[in-house]
């Protein structure tokens, strides 16, 4: 099986930063929004190179929503900035009406998403938000596991026509992932990180990272995972989910965020649909979340590599 390592660790939201950043250089239709979270979504250098392109909106941010969705009946390709939260929860009937309604090509850029928000506690952990945004007609879902992963995403939005929420988050996290450069980040196409036949572990987020220390847990204990990094939640690449399921014949999903609605949901809808699978889901389920470092957070509501083998195990008995 093929090991993942890593020599660095940086926060996933500082890969959407530097995207960004990177993006200012290369299309001068990019504009930046913030609603006063200007360091924590680290778009300082954005805004130091292309003063004339950025527009901070305070805390408004609804206002942020409409003006963002004005701003691309002009050309310009808006990317708005603050926490999952506020991007989805609070501005929800704005980005409906003056965004997907309209199919405009606005991408919605949301940090601090999930559990491993950690000490702000259960008001800003949002947990709903990939929900929200996966029933909305048009939208497009993506959520990053790494800085690599979530710079490339940022820069490959700027590329798609059409509302894109783009989820990560605030701890740092390890390095695994190719750089940009060297492997394009493709929209709706999952990555296979290993191969197994005897159970499939689609992870997405922060998630993923967690997976992979699953897969080398279980073979240790005789179990050959196969591992699966689903970035994009919406449009869902269903082939990589069909292909592997064939083979292993039992699948666990693993994401920060809501059994109810998130990535699991699309999974077992697209397995219902084609091939009855046994599936477990590995998630928050039904619950708000508390303040706590990330790590206690993750190890309280079984969103670790721990949790992912225990699911493992009990869908491979249920084959």
């Amino acid at each position: 099986m093929k090991k993942y390592t890593y020599t660095e660790k940086k926060d996933t939201r500082s890969g959407f930063g530097d995207g960004l950043t990177e993006l200012g250089r290369t299309n001068p239709n990019v504009v930046a929004l913030c609603a006063d979270l200007i360091g924590s979504l680290k778009m300082n250098q954005f805004i130091k190179e292309n003063p004339e392109r950025f527009f901070q909106i305070g805390i408004a941010e609804a206002n942020m929503m409409g003006i963002a969705a004005g701003l691309t009946i002009g050309g310009k390709i808006p990317f708005t900035g603050t926490f999952a939260n506020f991007s989805t929860g609070r501005v929800y009937d704005q980005i409906r009406q003056s965004i997907a309604y309209s199919d405009k090509n606005v991408k919605i850029c949301a940090s601090h998403a999930g559990l491993t928000l950690g000490e702000d506690g259960a008001t800003h952990q949002i947990l709903e938000d990939i929900g929200l945004m996966k029933m909305l007609p048009g939208m497009t879902v993506i959520n990053t596991c790494d800085y690599n992963q979530t710079k490339a995403a940022t820069i490959a939005i700027a590329e798609h026509e059409g509302p894109v929420y783009l989820r990560f988050g605030r701890p740092v996290v390890p390095i695994f992932m190719p750089d940009y450069k060297d492997e394009k980040f493709e929209i709706g196409k999952g990555i296979q990180l290993t191969e197994g036949t005897d159970v499939t572990i689609v992870a997405t987020g922060h998630l993923v990272w967690e997976a992979l220390q699953a897969s080398e847990q279980l073979e240790a204990q005789g179990i050959s995972a196969e591992v699966i990094n689903i970035h994009t939640i919406k449009p869902l690449d269903e082939e990589i989910i069909l292909k592997s399921v064939a083979k292993t014949g039992c699948i666990v999903t693993a994401e920060e965020h809501n059994i109810i609605g998130g990535l699991g949901e699309s999974v077992a809808r697209t397995l219902s649909l084609n091939t009855p699978t046994p599936q477990e889901f590995v998630g928050t389920n039904d619950t708000f979340g508390e303040s706590g470092t990330p790590a206690q957070l993750m190890e309280k509501y079984g969103l670790n590599a721990v949790s992912v083998v225990n699911a493992a195990k009990k869908v491979i008995a249920r084959k």
